[in-house]
């Protein structure tokens, strides 16, 4: 049940970003998500490779892979 959930937030944020990178505050307010759920789901994707993630003065951004 909790890998299904994982998995449907890990959408949620693949089309927040199919628009191009963006900053995970950004993310977080597309998708609605708590934070422990969106951390979950990028932390998933990430896993995949599905992501890539870059730290820019101390902001973090995402983006597709």
């Amino acid at each position: 049940m909790l890998l299904e959930k994982i998995g449907n937030n890990a959408g949620l944020i693949w089309t927040a970003l199919e628009g191009g990178e963006l900053n995970v505050k950004t993310v977080k307010k597309a998708t609605k998500l708590a934070e422990k759920d969106l951390n979950l789901a990028l932390g998933w994707l990430a896993r995949e490779g599905k992501i890539k993630l870059s730290e820019v003065e101390s902001e973090l951004f995402v983006s597709l892979a």
